[in-house]
């Protein structure tokens, strides 16, 4: 089938209408979302039992992949005929059954294949920590959802943060399924200095209080500021905070080596608490020497993606990039750079447009901005932040308190169900845990809550409404982003199963994800790295195809790949099913998509012979 002119006969991609379960029948209610908690419990004993099958048997990991009974039909359909006629596809399918007969348990493969971890669009981010360290819980973080894992490097030692990538690695290749590490670097911390009264003071409303560079013990009336900057950047009307903002004072008057200010609210201050300073932008890197250690330590491991603390402005994005390059300017597949927005400078004139214009993708960290900014400006500065990320087309994660309460409870309030499904009302990439994942009493619970609330909402009508009336526009002119344009529109016409891109260093699958289609988007790269940084994106299902099974030299031969990963992942489930397949001519030239195809998943016997 033939859908575009010759002029773009070169490219192809492929679209669906939406994850369909490979198991005969409907999805069951927790598939949508629905019910209480006892459909949660019974949703999560059912992930245990196939984490439980998982482990049974050598061939476990390929099972997962290959699926004997895929609702394709009977011994006389399409596939059947295909593997009569066409050699080479017969050779794969065969092998594919063999594994799958391998498997302990065949209705294994339709249960884990038809369960909503692999049916949702948003990612997630799970925090590891002591919580979550063992190949077995980390396994289950996975099977529960998370896409994306986190190592913080504020706690812990590297020899840790190795072993808990090589477990998330192992996990990886046994499920043959991307997974992408974000390193997050601490940044600097600026705190006071000590008390004589190891207590601390109790400051009061209306009084004076001062910071200085004297490192003599403080007491109720001055303390030591080890932050010279600080000094220099405050001017009088300026507010610190203190604690998270449990002290609020204004600075009234300063001098050389020291700032007097009015407390204005008042309370306990302590040795070394944190001190915030939302109307300066301090002259200081936001790489410490500790960051610089541990981003060198995150190069040489090998992390897909590294957040950046306490960014100010543009600049420190750039002298971030600096130092990823000189690290090994060789490197054609360097981590992808995450902004965390967490100071109130990021908004001030264009700095937020030019920061993620820089980046490859922004965090919301609602810890410190939420501390800096009032309260109800939090919201509207969320919102804010992922509208631009949208509109260039970059990742944007929501995190920070999403689930606190599970940190302790088995179940979370309502406000934070409610504040999950906002932040995906809004159009967030990914939603992440921290402390829950990372140091809860209930990580897989935690995990398995956040899906259960993105597959609800991914199933409102009114989720769909409101990507479609918030839906940016691509103006960039280019051939590329015509053909996504393109293919979003024809995958909706002719009710596709899902848009298939090949890619060599994902920009085309990020931009059929800026568009937010109502299809599943499967990337296909020869590069692990691209297929773990596209983990990250809403909506893209990446797949790690190597360069020895990609015939780049026959187009022919990519479709037929395209139709057997659509039909591995269970995205096509009928052979009447149609996938919208872009791709690029020459491959991987960055950008050149310039060929789009519509093809029915049966296979090569019965397409169009101008394919």
């Amino acid at each position: 089938m033939r859908v575009f002119s010759p002029a773009l006969s070169f490219l192809l991609l492929v679209t669906a209408d939406g994850f369909s379960p490979i198991s005969i029948g409907r999805p069951s209610t927790i598939l949508h979302g629905g019910g209480g908690m006892d459909a949660y419990d019974a949703q999560m004993a059912a992930l245990v039992q196939n984490q439980k099958l998982a482990r049974e048997g050598p061939a476990s990991s390929v099972a997962t992949r290959s699926a004997p009974s895929l609702g394709y039909g009977a011994a006389s359909s399409y596939l059947d005929t295909l593997s009569r006629t066409d050699a080479i596809a017969a050779d794969m399918l065969n092998a594919s059954r063999k594994a799958s007969t391998a498997a302990s348990a065949p209705a294994k493969t339709d249960n884990f294949k038809s369960s909503p971890r692999w049916r949702k669009k948003t990612k997630q981010l799970a925090t590891l920590g002591p919580a979550s360290s063992t190949f077995e819980m980390i396994e289950k973080l996975f099977l529960a959802g998370a896409d994306v894992f986190r190592l913080n490097f504020s706690h812990g030692e590297h020899a840790q943060k190795k072993e808990l990538l090589d477990i998330i690695r192992q996990i990886e290749a046994k499920y043959d399924h991307p997974i992408a590490i974000l390193g997050d670097l601490q940044g600097p911390k600026i705190r006071t200095g000590t008390f004589a009264n190891p207590a601390g003071e109790l400051l009061q409303a209306g009084q004076i209080f001062r910071f200085d560079s004297d490192k003599t013990p403080g007491n109720a009336q001055r303390v030591f500021l080890p932050h010279p900057e600080i000094i220099d950047a405050s001017e009088v009307g300026h507010v610190l905070l203190i604690d998270d903002g449990k002290v609020k004072v204004v600075v009234v008057a300063k001098g050389p080596g020291y700032l007097d200010c009015e407390v204005v609210v008042g309370g306990m201050i302590k040795d070394r608490k944190g001190v915030n300073t939302p109307d300066s932008i301090l002259e200081i890197s936001c790489l410490t020497p500790k960051d610089r250690e541990d981003l060198n330590y995150m190069l040489s491991i090998g992390v897909d993606w590294v957040a950046l603390s306490f960014v100010q402005r543009p600049q420190d994005i750039v002298e971030i990039k600096r130092l990823i390059m000189s690290y090994n300017p060789n490197n054609a597949n360097p981590p992808h750079i995450m902004a965390k927005i967490e100071k109130p400078s990021c908004f001030w004139d264009d700095n937020l447009r030019r920061i993620v214009e820089l980046c490859d993708g922004i965090m919301v960290a609602r810890g410190d901005l939420g501390v800096e900014c009032a309260p109800e400006d939090v919201p509207i500065l969320q919102k804010t932040i992922i509208d631009e990320c949208r509109s260039q087309g970059k990742p944007v994660v929501v995190a920070t308190q999403m689930m606190e309460s599970m940190i302790d409870n088995p179940t979370p309030t309502r406000a934070e169900a409610s504040d999950a499904a906002t932040a995906i009302y809004d159009g967030a990439d990914a939603i992440m845990l921290s402390a829950e994942s990372a140091a809860g009493s209930y990580p897989e619970e935690s995990v398995l809550m956040q899906q259960r609330i993105i597959n609800r909402v991914e199933g409102d009508p009114h989720y769909s409404k409101y990507l479609q009336a918030n839906r940016p526009k691509i103006t960039d002119g280019t051939t590329a982003s015509a053909i996504i344009l393109a293919a979003r529109s024809v995958a909706r016409n002719v009710n596709a199963k899902c848009i298939a891109s090949f890619t060599n260093g994902g920009a085309t699958a990020r931009k059929a994800s800026m568009k937010r289609p109502e299809q599943p988007i499967m990337a296909i790269s020869p590069l692990k790295e691209t297929c773990r940084h596209l983990a990250m994106s809403w909506g893209v299902y990446p797949e790690y195809c190597p360069t020895e099974n990609l015939n780049t030299d026959n187009f022919r031969d990519m479709l037929r790949t395209a139709c057997e990963i659509a039909l591995r992942k269970g995205l096509v489930t009928e052979d009447k099913d149609l996938l919208v397949v872009t791709a690029g001519f020459p491959f991987g030239t960055p950008g050149a998509a310039n060929i789009i195809r519509v093809i029915p998943a049966a296979g090569p016997t019965f397409w169009d012979e101008t394919l």
